[in-house]
């Protein structure tokens, strides 16, 4: 690269930086387009709306309640990933969805769900099962239903059912014949509507009608060109797109196994107060900060340009938060400044192997040179594997699940981006300038003797053994004690909703210094979640599930302290936010993302023994965190989901920098070398790179455990732990298990011969 080149490119980085960093902070426009300010927030951070639902007619079953508050959850994903529903009561639902501040344009988006039937034009004796009343045209509201719905029920006129539907989108396309735009409503049956409607469609195709009857009223009928057989239909019309996504929310909200009526809709304030989103932005400065100081100190103008690639990611990852939509919670901004701590890796690969290459007694340029090709395989291999998990768990998942996903995946495209594109351009810029000098890109001391971690390896496999059993052994014990396997929070096993009208109106960080720690004291629940009413004095306390002598001291010191008058206070019992679906689709989602890292490390090593050692290891990380869950009484909450996921996503990374340094090795092994030297030389080899990595990372956790709220600190105390014993295990267990697995398929094939 030339001089005047390095020059232009380091001007181009440093106007790009300007550009971020102007976009993040003010914004462009009249809107201020861009700035970390637009971004959505969840509830805890910004509030919304908070709708509830009663059930019509009478109490309903357990499993009935279930199903419609998962098709609930499917259906409020559209508004945010961080959505949640849970039943209050007997019969009541409620529906919490963040960033939104107008619950009537949300009750109209969402409809008033109901009862939806398909109905034929006729019935089997020819007669109508419907009229058009008016002269006006073919529209839904023309027509009145001649029968009740029982009737029509009893002659075997009810097509299809709500139930049966799967999915109904609006979406635009081109008519082939004369090019315009047409809007319809796309829909997908199940199995069983698609052998229903295969059947209707076959009769009706070409002569009948088809009505859409929802809540007592038509609300489209459309004709039936051709027998549908594949569980895929289309309505379409002269309506315009606002008209066919109102359609398509309507069948989609009708498909309820329940019928539900409105019976209250507020707007709620922030879970968590101002303080809360301040004390985390200055543990992530801080954090950054330690970090880029770090790097400078170890690495020189190499770490300064990680530095800079750093600003840039932080940069990148808030402008595309912006675009992409995704909802921000806590835990999810505690993930981005984790993200940051992960960003490091990639450019301490790159920059241990270019060490490496000086130490050789390499030219700079030729040590930059070697240092991105060898480095480029581990980070390519590692983020598509965390990637592929994102992936998995981004399409599987539902609610918190969703959002993780979306934001790991953010993060791991622009960590990616900035280490291969920006870091490369950035290092070779400053070296075409003129900084040419080795002392500048720091010298690394020889070869150290490889340590014997494989001679250890009884003793590592014996202490993770041991840590996994404990964890097991006191799920045991606590279930005897009477306490639970884990400490469950409310989103887990439910709880008890409070809505208390004060006297007073008192502002959200009033509350938390005065009067949670009294319901605290007073219910021994240290979890206690807030909801202030937008407007009015009302406060929601959520706590776990109070009895009724816990009730009633609640009431009496709320009544005592604060001068509440009785009859404002009511309380319900509320169910878990994450349903057993959910539980069940995050399960499948990690299970499925596992399978696929195994085939994608599989794939690309071409040896199933570093696949499997690889997610035995991220298995044996899970393991010993839920371990640690379960032995510190850490509350299991949304923010337990989160880490897990963390550290599927992370414990992976190391562990593929050590293997493809051994694939890398096994290609030049020196005749006679044993495989048990050539593997602890390996892992010696990528020791800093293991350390320094995991040093970052925690080092950005542990500032947010000191400085973040409790919530915060629910989530960085097990990831913490979660990051030691991914070094751990990257370092102590998966190359002993590949050395184990390889020596006794060898000796097995040997004897076998």
């Amino acid at each position: 690269m030339k001089k005047s080149r390095g020059i232009l490119n380091l001007i181009l980085a440093a106007v790009l930086m300007a550009v971020l960093g102007f976009t993040t902070v003010v914004g462009w426009g009249d809107g201020k387009t861009g700035a970390a300010k637009n971004i959505n927030l969840g509830l805890d951070l910004e509030g919304g709306v908070s709708i509830t639902y009663q059930v019509k007619g009478g109490t309903p079953s357990a499993e009935d309640m279930a199903d419609t508050i998962y098709k609930l959850q499917k259906r409020v994903e559209q508004y945010s990933t961080e959505a949640s529903v849970y039943q209050e009561g007997d019969d009541r639902i409620s529906i919490e969805i963040p960033g939104v501040t107008d619950a009537n344009q949300i009750l109209d988006e969402l409809g008033q769900p109901g009862s939806l039937y398909f109905i034929s034009e006729t019935d089997s004796e020819g007669e109508r099962n419907y009229s058009m009343t008016g002269s006006t045209g073919d529209t839904a509201k023309d027509f009145t239903l001649n029968k009740t719905i029982e009737e029509l029920q009893e002659d075997g006129s009810v097509v299809l059912t709500g139930t049966d539907i799967k999915s109904a989108e609006a979406q635009t396309y081109s008519d082939q014949t004369t090019n315009a735009a047409k809007n319809i409503v796309s829909l997908e049956l199940t199995k069983e509507g698609t052998e229903k409607f295969a059947v209707a469609t076959k009769e009706a195709a070409g002569k009948e009608s088809i009505g859409i009857y929802y809540d007592g009223a038509f609300v489209s009928v459309p004709n039936v060109n051709t027998e549908i057989a594949d569980g895929r239909a289309m309505i379409e019309g002269s309506m315009s797109f606002e008209e066919a996504e109102k359609l398509a929310s309507t069948i989609r909200i009708g498909g309820l196994t329940l019928e539900l009526e409105e019976l209250r809709s507020n707007v709620v304030g922030a879970q968590l107060g101002e303080a809360a989103i301040s004390t985390s932005l200055t543990a992530g400065a801080i954090g950054l900060a330690i970090v880029c100081l770090f790097m400078c100190f170890v690495y020189l103008l190499p770490g300064f340009v990680s530095s800079l690639a750093l600003l840039v990611y932080i940069g990148l990852v808030l402008v595309l938060l912006n675009a992409f939509d995704v909802t921000l919670t806590l835990p999810g901004i505690a993930g981005i400044i984790l993200g940051i701590g992960m960003a490091v890796d990639a450019n301490v690969i790159i920059f241990a192997r270019v060490k490496e290459e000086l130490s050789a007694d390499k030219s700079v340029r030729t040590a930059l040179n070697a240092g991105f090709k060898k480095a480029l395989s581990a980070i390519v291999d590692g983020n598509i594997t965390t990637l592929i998990a994102a992936a998995v768990l981004w399409v599987l998942g539902s609610g918190s699940v969703k959002g993780f996903a979306q934001t790991l995946a953010l993060g791991i495209v622009v960590s990616m981006f900035t280490a291969l594109v920006i870091t490369r351009v950035l290092i070779y810029s400053f070296y075409a300038v003129g900084l040419r000098s080795q002392k500048l890109y720091g010298r690394s001391l020889k070869d150290r003797e490889p340590v014997n971690f494989l001679g250890k390896r009884k003793v590592f496999f014996g202490i993770s053994v041991t840590l996994v059993i404990a964890g097991f052994v006191f799920m045991g014990v606590n279930s005897a004690r009477g306490v639970g396997a884990m400490n469950y929070s409310l989103e887990f096993k439910g709880g008890t909703s409070t809505n208390i009208t004060f006297a007073e109106d008192y502002t959200l960080e009033e509350i938390d210094e005065k009067i949670v720690p009294v319901i605290e004291d007073t219910t021994g629940d240290n979890n206690v979640q807030v909801q202030k009413v937008a407007g009015t004095s009302q406060v929601i306390f959520k706590t776990q599930t109070l009895d009724l002598e816990k009730r009633e001291a609640f009431n009496k010191v709320m009544i005592d302290s604060f001068g509440v008058n009785e009859d404002e206070i009511t309380a319900e019992n509320i169910s878990s936010t994450v349903s057993s679906e959910m539980r069940q689709d995050a399960v499948v989602a990690v299970i499925v993302a596992t399978i696929c890292m195994l085939l994608y490390i599989w794939f690309r090593f071409k040896d199933i023994r570093f696949a499997t050692s690889a997610v035995l290891a991220l298995v044996h990380d899970v393991l010993i965190v839920l371990g640690f869950y379960v032995i510190a009484r850490v509350s299991v909450g949304n923010t337990f989901i989160a880490c897990m996921l963390t550290i599927v996503g992370y414990s992976i990374n190391a562990t593929i920098v050590i293997f493809d340094r051994i694939r890398e090795e096994l290609r030049t092994k020196t005749r006679g070398e044993g495989l048990d030297k050539l593997v602890n030389r390996c892992i010696t080899k990528t020791l800093t790179r293991s350390i320094y990595t995991s040093l970052t990372t925690f080092v950005m956790v542990a500032i947010l455990f000191v400085m973040g709220v409790s919530s915060i600190k629910e989530f960085a105390l097990p990831l913490m732990v979660g990051i030691v014993c991914g070094a751990y295990s990257s370092v102590c267990i998966t190359g002993a298990l590949w050395y184990v697995m390889k020596t006794k398929m060898e000796k097995k094939a040997v004897s076998a011969k």
